[in-house]
This record gives C-alpha cells, sequence and structure tokens, in this order.
C-alpha cells in the first residue's frame, strides 16, 4: 500500500493540541488517530481522575493496546491477576487478552496509550457522542459499539 503524499506529512501535535474526548472522569487528548499513518498506528494521553474506575474487563479481537503511566500509579487487572503500574512502567495487551485499568489512588493518573491498528479510536468517539447527544450509555449501546470495533466483554463481564 503507498501512501499519498498528504498522507505521507509530518504530524506534529503540540502540548496543548489534539482532540479532546471526555468520558466520565477520564480526559483522552488524542495525539495520533490514525490519519497520518494509515490506519496502523493511533496514540491517546489519558489523565484518570483520583478513584477513577476503569472499563469492564473486556478483549479486543484485532487489535494490540499498549500503555505507557506518565505519572500516578494505574491498576491493570489481566484476569484475576492484578498489576500496579506506576510511572515508566509500560503495560502490551495483545489481541485476546481480558483486561481492564483503573486509578484506584486519591491522585490523578497519566497515561499514554498506543493502538495498532489505529482504528479503535473511533471506539472513544463513538462513547462520547452517546454521552453527549443526552443518549443513556446502556449496556446494549455499550456493547454494540464495542461489537463494531472488535471488542467484547471477557467472561463474567457486564458492559
Amino acid at each position: 500500500m503507498t501512501m499519498t503524499e498528504e498522507e505521507n506529512t509530518l504530524s506534529v501535535v503540540g502540548s496543548g493540541d489534539g482532540e479532546t474526548i471526555i468520558l466520565g472522569t477520564t480526559r483522552m487528548r488524542v495525539l495520533e488517530d490514525g490519519s497520518h499513518t494509515g490506519h496502523r498506528l493511533a496514540i491517546t494521553e489519558s489523565v484518570l481522575a483520583p478513584h477513577t474506575e476503569g472499563p469492564p474487563q473486556h478483549r479486543h479481537e484485532r487489535h494490540d493496546e499498549g500503555f505507557y503511566i506518565l505519572s500516578g500509579t494505574v491498576r491493570f487487572t489481566v484476569g484475576t491477576t492484578e498489576h500496579d503500574a506506576t510511572a515508566g512502567t509500560l503495560v502490551m495487551v495483545p489481541p485476546g487478552t481480558p483486561h481492564t485499568f483503573a486509578n484506584l489512588t486519591g491522585r490523578p493518573a497519566v497515561m499514554l496509550s498506543v493502538f495498532t491498528p489505529g482504528h479503535y479510536v473511533q471506539y472513544f468517539r463513538d462513547l462520547q457522542r452517546m454521552l453527549t447527544t443526552g443518549g443513556p450509555l446502556t449496556p446494549e449501546a455499550t456493547l454494540a459499539t464495542m461489537n463494531r470495533y472488535a471488542t467484547t466483554p471477557a467472561p463474567g463481564q457486564r458492559t
């Protein structure tokens, strides 16, 4: 696949730039949505407020997900195993691995997330759109949105 000249342009996102997505107590800044990488890679920065519960444990069938902790502590749960990741820790989640994360502390946590391929950023946009258009984020609506991005709740989890 060859990229057009427009797609092969350097992308620079400054410290105050990037699209912002608000999902409850999490503020996400989209640094790369895949539009500059042929959707091979997407990158977001997320600020998890203190005592932020993460999503239900889930698995992605078609993309890898990586989390690099910039500050604070984020608890990752993979199956029944818990890992407290502090600043400087990288957590890689391959396709099919059940996982979730949360900030259980009284301080904000900041993490950089990488998605490959990069189409998954649209999932967060879809969730935000549901929240901002007044529609309730019902389990059925959340599940339908997850399914569009080859993501499913882990066994025994509810959305």
